[in-house]
């Protein structure tokens, strides 16, 4: 077993990796946490597979991981790694299977005295609207034409195909569309497997959960936000499902082959990669941007079945409740992106695995509305505690190539939480807070269990003391759909 790099404290939220503690690191590896949350990862193969991140060619400055980082595949989660087009390398391993898994925030005009009532109704209609669970399907059928249309269009195809409006795409992390995709790059069995995914929630830690704003750190963002004290908001959470993952698959056995070739040896397979430069990084990056577009489309199709689920429960005169999108955030991406390094400003390749931008005030990618505060930064907690909404702080620029962390992060694995935990205790407790519970299965529920994941209030702490983001608003779970 491979030993597992040191740490040593650079300051009360800041651990470094040095680069003499695995041969071939190019560069530090840096870890973003505390006296909390270190016991959780200390001696964990995660921290090796940070230091790893950092042999990897043209890496710049550090390897850094996130407060809610845990083992991963290649790159740990909450992996973020800036490269230089040049001589630099894509990774899909640094980028994930699930690509542009994201969280989208939408707002209602309801307060929670007037949803409580109607809670159980109101998730039941989202089970209903929203099919969820391993290979859900039952989504939006799509032609061999249309799924190419969503692969080009993103967030855009779908509202213009009925699933939300124009507004929509205002306040999503690019517009909802990423630019350069290349659907004649996405494989005949990637198509395939997106045909029926459309507007589906899928498994794992993918939610659709009824939330109640509980408390305002930032009173101006959050009136930018449209966000008050006792308000209803909901929050999903997933990707570009079964699409995606062959789109990382395809590319993973694309450039293992790739590197047998060329007698490459990498210091863990799991790190397979190419060239920026080279063809097969290109061709990644272009089914990279169409897998993430279909996954911006999933997330709006999923927008307009919360606004028919909120009609359906509270009626034609209420409308669908005034839902609006607050923000919607990726956080599988790789992306070309201004930064400063080596005392000048150039275009690096940053990849965010289980990680987010978190970009200051001022930034054009930020909208226009936000742009005073800053990017929102939406962090899930788990289903029996807070999420959170934070703004990007100018420090992250320099610390962590303006990024931050997605979620808790998790403290047990799928199954050691299948282990430990047990679906009649867990929906009980849940039940007893007032919190509605469904899942296809009883394991959706025992994976994803509050105990599975680390305290969000220490991972929210140590992003704000590193100086990557800000508190803006807590959000608490009133029901919850689970994949």
């Amino acid at each position: 077993m491979p030993k597992v790099p040191a740490l040593v404290r650079r300051d009360e939220f800041t651990y470094e990796i040095p680069v003499s503690e695995v041969p071939g690191m190019r560069v530090p590896g840096l870890l973003f946490s505390n006296d909390s949350l270190l016991g959780a990862v200390s001696g964990d193969p995660s921290l090796l597979q940070l230091a790893n991140v950092a042999t990897l060619p043209g890496i710049e400055r550090h390897a850094l991981a996130m407060p809610d980082i845990h083992f991963g595949y290649g790159f740990p989660v909450g992996g973020v790694a800036a490269f230089d087009l040049g001589e630099g390398i894509v990774s899909p391993g640094g980028i994930g299977y699930d690509i542009n898994c994201g969280v989208r925030l939408l707002r209602t005009g309801l307060p929670v005295d007037a949803v409580r009532p109607h809670l159980a109704a109101l998730v039941d209609r989202l089970f209903h609207e929203v099919p969820s669970g391993v290979g859900s399907r039952g989504g939006r059928a799509l032609s061999a034409s249309e799924i190419d249309e969503v692969l080009a269009g993103g967030a855009a195809w779908a509202v213009d195909h009925g699933l939300g409006r124009p507004d929509d795409l205002l306040h999503q992390e690019e517009g909802g569309r990423l630019a350069g995709a290349r659907p004649s790059e996405v494989s005949e069995s990637a198509h395939r497997r997106g045909l029926r995914q459309l507007g589906t929630l899928g498994s794992g830690n993918h939610f659709l959960e009824v939330q109640a704003v509980d408390e305002l750190f930032y009173p101006e963002f959050a009136r930018a936000l449209g966000l008050v004290p006792g308000q209803v908001v909901v929050m999903l959470h997933t990707g570009s499902r079964g699409l995606g993952h062959q789109v990382a698959t395809d590319f993973i056995e694309r450039m293992d082959r790739r590197l047998a070739t060329e007698g490459v040896t990498l210091v863990d397979r799991q790190l397979s990669c190419a060239p920026i430069a080279s063809d097969d990084g290109a061709r990644y990056l272009g089914a990279m941007a169409a897998a993430a577009n279909f996954a911006w489309a999933n997330r709006q199709a999923i927008t307009a079945a919360v606004r028919r689920s909120f009609s359906a429960v509270f009626g034609a005169g209420a409308g669908d409740a005034g839902v609006e999108v607050v923000y919607d955030i990726a956080h599988n991406m790789a992306k070309v992106e201004e930064h400063r390094a080596d005392g000048s400003s150039r275009k690096l390749l940053v990849h965010r695995k289980g990680a987010t931008r978190a970009f200051p005030a001022g930034r054009e990618e930020v909208p226009e509305a936000y742009r005073p505060y800053g990017q929102p930064v939406l962090i899930p907690g788990d289903m029996g505690t807070a999420s959170y909404v934070l703004a990007g702080l100018p420090t992250s620029m320099e610390r962590s190539f303006g990024s931050s962390c997605h979620g808790a992060g998790r403290r047990l694995s799928r199954h050691a939480a299948v282990r430990t935990f047990r679906y009649e205790e867990v929906t009980r407790a849940l039940a007893g807070r007032g919190i509605v519970v469904r899942s296809t299965s009883k394991e959706g529920v025992t994976q994803e269990a509050p105990g599975a994941y680390k305290d969000v209030e220490e991972v929210v702490r140590v992003a704000e003391g590193a100086g990557l983001t800000r508190r803006v608003a807590r959000l608490v779970p009133l029901g919850v759909v689970k994949g």
